[in-house]
């Protein structure tokens, strides 16, 4: 038997240090974050006809009736582009967000069952969700391309350019910022459950106030900046400017944003890990 300490290869203890963010646990359970992520993926459409399909069809069927509604009907500007690809731009790179948001909202309620029978990083099941998002988001991002590409053929006046290579940043961002509200929310919800009814409605009204389904420039001067404070409204832009070459693109807004998600995760985690140690006996 081990004499001391030092002779076990794990050793749980209370975490006493409010400062503490725990990252090396998410690295010693990698495997475990792994298996999460392979559920995650494969149980969202299990038993279901059509499989990972849905995850075309959903941003596909958005992104027709945004096309008819805010396009031909209310004929919102597009700023030039082509209705479709404005709105899949949109849909595209919200869904990641909002998906990440939503389903890390949930943890300790969804998972209250899990976490009260085995000890593991409970951080280690938003941030899988967030990982499986990225796979969702790779997929829908395929769809995106391979409209751009017909659009480009038939010679629309769209025009990609270098700064695509900020999309490994903005999924970052995105992803982030998502599961950094989550954290938020899922630790308010343990006490609260009106949060857990709110969540959905409130990313819905989110969305209206992020330009997805039109563009800055056709929001009046004066409630600007009511948009330009929303950090996804950045992020929004720059991946329509930098696929399609039209769009609000500010490198001083990108930097709000990655500063604002940075703060956002790094609170959220200190709070999140606080409220694990006594959620069991209030949710």
């Amino acid at each position: 038997m081990p004499t001391s300490k030092s002779e076990y290869q794990y050793a749980i203890t209370p975490k006493d240090k409010f400062l503490d963010l725990r990252l090396k646990d998410i690295w010693q359970y990698r495997d475990l974050l792994v298996l999460f992520v392979r559920r995650d993926f494969v149980a969202t459409y299990k038993q279901t006809i059509l499989g990972p399909i849905w995850f075309i069809i959903q941003p596909l069927l958005t992104t027709i009736v945004f096309t008819i509604v805010f396009g031909n009907i209310a004929k919102l500007s597009t700023d030039g582009l082509p209705p479709m690809l404005f709105y899949l731009a949109g849909v595209t790179s919200w869904n990641y967000f909002a998906e990440c948001l939503k389903k890390s909202a949930d943890t300790f309620t969804a998972n209250a069952g899990i976490f009260g029978k085995v000890y593991f990083p409970r951080i280690i099941v938003p941030l899988s969700i967030t990982i499986t998002n990225i796979i969702t988001f790779g997929i829908q991002l395929t769809l995106f391309l391979g409209f751009l590409a017909y659009y480009m053929f038939t010679g629309a006046s769209i025009a990609p350019n270098w700064y695509i290579c900020t999309l490994p940043l903005l999924i970052l961002t995105m992803g982030f910022m998502g599961l950094g509200f989550g954290l938020y929310l899922t630790s308010m919800t343990t006490k609260y459950r009106d949060f857990k009814f709110l969540v959905a409605f409130g990313v819905q009204l989110l969305m209206y106030a992020t330009p997805v389904i039109y563009p800055v420039s056709e929001v009046p001067e004066k409630y600007q900046w009511i948009i330009l404070a929303n950090p996804m409204t950045s992020i929004i832009e720059t991946f329509r400017y930098a696929f399609l070459g039209a769009g609000n693109m500010s490198w001083s807004g990108l930097a709000y944003s990655v500063g604002f998600t940075l703060v956002l995760f790094i609170s959220g985690l200190l709070l999140f890990n606080k409220t694990e140690k006594n959620f069991m006996d209030t949710v």
